[in-house]
């Protein structure tokens, strides 16, 4: 990929989409394939806001059973299950056990009812996943024996054992929209990073494009288009504060969620959910208290979700100290023999995503359920605009698609059927079984390659690995950054087909280099030299991207990188 300001500024695009993150960007892959002429535009990063700090679920509606809302849940397992179809390598299935307790609604047999009920209404989940060790498997149980040989901290009394349920996890959240992006890019859609739309173009009362603005470069310009969808999540309607056009437009209430990352080697698999301390009000059945899940990823524990009320701008979304400390109480409190250290954390992430409310001083939570569609030839008279803040990753083709369609109805002659999105792979994803593809890599690899870099490679760029490991086999490249499993060839990758730009881009989001935790001022340095040395960087910019990634780190509550 490469990033052509000049097309944005010189041609006129059939739609242009303000956002990259999962939503923005699975538009941009839907509208090219229904043979549209996109341009997706990102004011930071791709994937770099609420879907890169997402607690990295791809839900199947399992939750929604307790709303009533069938439609709802449906939607969820459909999206889920094309998510496990077009992108194999990124998508997986991941079992997670709910402890049970004596009789009523903390029994066995409270959810086993739930579940079976859900494996009624979800059959066709797995229509279409070739391999059956990624299929999502019907609810099962176990005995106290069981549970406790996963989870001995779980002992209490009453405890008889477990429910068992699957749902969906993702390996990397920005490499999955990076997946969207360049899919969409190979179909002819001009893709560009760090460009921001700052007003519309209007035509009377049509918006005809965006007023955009390089901000890296600072050159501001024109892109044309005939229609425009706001896809730019919680910054979407800071675009809608014109009162002349939008009238008193109010921004909707966000939650800002937020999850951790434990330096903690998960025993099995299986996730755990605990009982937290904060309920969901708007349930028609409910349990004691909406649950906090431990969850197995990669060598470490995820634990989350925490979600609070957030008005201010999207800018100052952070984890704050004092709120991880609670966090890491609560958790202490709820499953005492778990005993995490704040020490022990080695990442906080937090996004932005739409809401209910939440009653001052109380735990007792609206949580929102549906992304937010506006479309503004209703609501305030305005042709060519079509604004969409998305709820959950999990249904972002889905939703996406519906945005696009809304789009495309006020375009006279324009293709409106949809486009296959849920069967045509993205790009990595045209692999039947992972496992096959790498023991074939196998055979492919450097010597200087471990085991641990060919499955990162494999789980990362899927059936596109082999032009990675193609990449190492010239001088340099098959070297681990910084003892990491990290390599050489993947940043070299980054910044020439995968338009990472900064230093941050390749360590966060394109590799694993600092995705779980600070990698270490070396290997921080020598990324940065990599890149360096391809994008001509001064040793001024030098300086100012490890100065800026060191920054971005601290700000996710990482410990201090160590010296090594």
């Amino acid at each position: 990929m490469k990033r052509t300001l000049d097309q944005l500024a010189r041609e006129e695009f059939d739609v242009v989409i303000i956002g990259a993150g999962a939503f923005g960007a699975a538009a941009a892959w839907d509208a090219s394939l229904r043979g549209l002429h996109v341009a997706l535009i990102e004011q930071g990063d791709f994937g770099a806001g609420a879907s890169a700090e997402c607690f990295k679920f791809v839900h199947g509606g399992i939750r929604y059973l307790q709303h009533g809302n069938i439609k709802r849940l449906r939607a969820s397992c459909r999206e889920r299950s094309a998510l496990l179809r077009i992108a194999p390598h990124l998508v997986k299935p991941v079992p997670i056990v709910i402890p049970t307790f004596g009789a009523g609604r903390n029994s066995k047999w409270f959810l086993g009812a739930g579940m079976h009920v859900y494996d009624a209404l979800t059959a066709g989940r797995n229509t279409g996943i070739a391999d059956p060790t990624r299929h999502i498997g019907p609810a099962s149980f176990l005995n106290r024996a069981e549970l406790l040989e996963l989870f001995p901290e779980v002992d209490r009394p009453r405890l008889t054992g477990g429910a068992v349920f699957a749902d969906g996890q993702m390996y990397s959240p920005p490499r999955l929209v990076l997946a969207f992006v360049e899919s969409a890019f190979r179909r002819g859609a001009c893709v560009a990073n760090y460009v921001q739309a700052t007003a519309f173009l209007w035509s009377d009362r049509r918006v005809r494009g965006v007023r955009a603005r390089d901000t890296l470069g600072g050159d501001e310009f024109d892109i044309r288009a005939r229609l425009v969808l706001n896809a730019a999540g919680p910054w979407a309607e800071y675009l809608l504060q014109d009162r002349t056009r939008f009238g008193d437009h109010r921004r909707g209430n966000f939650s800002r969620d937020a999850c951790f990352i434990v330096r903690r080697k998960p025993r099995s698999n299986h996730a755990l959910a605990i009982p937290g301390q904060s309920r969901d009000r708007d349930t028609l059945v409910s349990r004691d208290a909406r649950h906090l899940f431990a969850v197995p990823w990669r060598d470490y524990t995820l634990i989350g979700v925490w979600h609070r009320l957030f008005a201010a701008k999207p800018d100052q979304a952070v984890v704050e100290e004092h709120e991880l400390q609670a966090w890491i109480a609560e958790m202490n409190a709820c499953c005492p023999a778990m005993q995490l250290r704040r020490e022990e954390v080695s990442y906080a992430n937090c996004g932005l995503v739409p809401f209910g409310a939440v009653a001052t001083g109380t735990n007792d939570l609206s949580f929102g359920k549906e992304s937010r569609l506006i479309d503004h030839r209703r609501s305030h008279d305005i042709e060519g605009l079509v604004t969409l803040i998305g709820i959950r990753y999990t249904t972002a083709r889905g939703d996406s698609a519906a945005a696009l369609d809304l789009l495309l109805q006020q375009w006279t002659g324009a293709r409106l059927a949809r486009s296959a999105t849920e069967h045509a792979p993205l790009v990595g994803g045209d692999v039947d079984n992972i496992a096959a593809l790498q023991a074939r890599l196998l055979r492919l690899r450097p010597p200087s390659v471990s085991d641990r870099s060919l499955e990162a490679l494999v789980r990362n760029y899927g059936s596109e690995a082999a032009g990675i490991l193609k990449r190492a086999q010239e001088p340099r490249a098959a070297a681990a950054i910084g003892g990491s499993d990290t390599l050489v060839a993947e940043f070299a990758h980054a910044v020439e087909d995968g338009m990472a730009l900064r230093l941050e881009d390749a360590v966060l989001r394109r590799t694993d280099l600092g995705s779980g935790s600070h990698p270490g001022r070396a290997a921080l340095a020598e990324a940065a030299d990599v890149m360096a040395e391809r994008l001509a960087w001064t040793p001024e910019r030098r300086a100012q991207e490890l100065a800026s990634t060191e920054r971005v780190l601290v700000q996710h509550h990482a410990t201090e990188g160590s010296d090594a």
